[in-house]
């Protein structure tokens, strides 16, 4: 009998998209095969601090993740920084300080670990620097594509680089803003209306939607809740489109999908808190041939060149009168709660939730056997 993978699933953080997180992570939980894997759920608290939650508590509070409080659980395990024995092990904190085995109780050996944590903390390079540390195989990409991927003033340069058409934009850095408030107001000379959005953030946190030069400075003033560089970009008038890209060296894009908030546009609210916030097409309508052909070709295009790996959702904006495609951002961490757009486009496209994850487990193990295939050393 073939022996199952130890999965583990890292979800929460610290981040503002802390509950979007839980959902995602628990939609998983129930989705991975068991026959195939055994699945353990690590949950980082908003205080930082690694704990092996209730899973029963979580799936009873699914349709509330903000009943759900990580910080107050009790068992409290780390990661190994380096392997051990050949393993990767997940151990109890007041074992850390022992002489570490298979052997200390309450320790437990990790195949692969599917990192679910959206926003900072999670989603820009930092627990995946770490997870490089231990050697131990991860879904989703690397250090530099997470990092950059995160990053959207970084993603945008990286893209136009590459000859990809961007929205045009402005950056604008907290220090700048609380030195010479003015200054910053009088240098946007971008027509109205603009978008302002924190650098390092997801899920439309700290985004603002801003119609007229009164209400740019509190639509700074939010973003810079959230980072310390915020961007403000022209908004015009388009609709929304989505691709999922999924692979490594030979990455492959799926149908595209198309979301029509019934918001002002498509906030953490729609997103999240209103039930009919948003109406979803998979396939998008009215697009031919040629259209959905580019779009796919430039969602590849921009994950080959921001270095990601396993996968990422791939968000576009297709102007209303002149049908030009813009690349807004990619996401290196979608999410995959019920209703995510990332899972349900691979269902569109042949590759139902169980299969999708498995694959993703694959790509990771693949992608970690390469690099271990590389030499550490260097002799004359």
């Amino acid at each position: 009998m073939k022996k199952k993978i130890n999965v583990a699933v890292i979800f929460g953080g610290r981040s503002g998209e802390h509950e979007v997180s839980i959902v995602s992570a628990l939609s998983i939980y129930k989705t991975l095969d068991r026959d195939k894997y055994d699945v353990t759920m690590i949950g980082i608290a908003q205080d930082g601090r690694w704990l092996l939650p209730d899973e029963s508590e979580l799936l009873a509070n699914q349709s509330n993740p903000r009943l759900i409080h990580l910080e107050k659980q009790k068992k409290e395990v780390a990661l190994l920084p380096h392997q051990s024995s050949g393993a990767n092990i997940l151990m109890p904190v007041q074992a850390a300080t022992a002489s570490v085995s298979a052997a200390v109780p309450g320790t437990k050996s990790i195949d692969v670990i599917f990192p679910v944590l959206h926003g900072t903390n999670g989603e820009d390079g930092t627990i995946q620097g770490m997870l490089e540390l231990a050697q131990i195989p991860y879904v989703g990409s690397g250090v530099m594509g997470s990092a950059v991927g995160m990053d959207k003033d970084m993603t945008k340069r990286v893209l136009k680089e590459a000859g990809i058409p961007i929205v045009p934009f402005q950056v604008v850095r907290k220090h700048e803003w609380l030195q010479q408030p003015n200054e910053i107001l009088s240098r946007m000379n971008f027509p109205y209306p603009v978008f302002v959005k924190p650098a390092n953030m997801g899920s439309s946190v700290g985004i603002n939607k801003v119609k007229t030069p009164d209400q740019l400075k509190s639509a700074l003033d939010d973003a810079f809740q959230y980072d310390v560089k915020a961007l403000i970009e022209i908004g015009i008038d388009a609709r929304e489109l989505e691709i999922a890209v999924l692979g490594n060296d030979q990455p492959k894009a799926s149908t595209v999908g198309e979301i029509k908030p019934n918001h002002e546009f498509y906030s953490y609210e729609a997103k999240y808190i209103d039930e009919n916030g948003a109406d979803f097409f998979i396939p998008a309508k009215d697009l031919s041939d040629a259209e959905i052909r580019d779009i796919q070709n430039m969602a590849v295009k921009a994950f080959t060149a921001l270095e990601c790996a396993g996968m990422a959702r791939v968000d576009f904006f297709l102007d209303r009168k002149t049908r030009k495609v813009y690349l807004n951002e990619l996401n290196t961490i979608p999410g995959f709660t019920p209703i995510s757009m990332y899972p349900k486009l691979w269902a569109a496209s042949g590759i139902p939730y169980p299969k999708l994850l498995d694959r993703l487990i694959e790509l990771a193990i693949e992608r970690n056997t390469l690099k271990t295939q590389l030499k550490t050393t260097f002799k004359t």
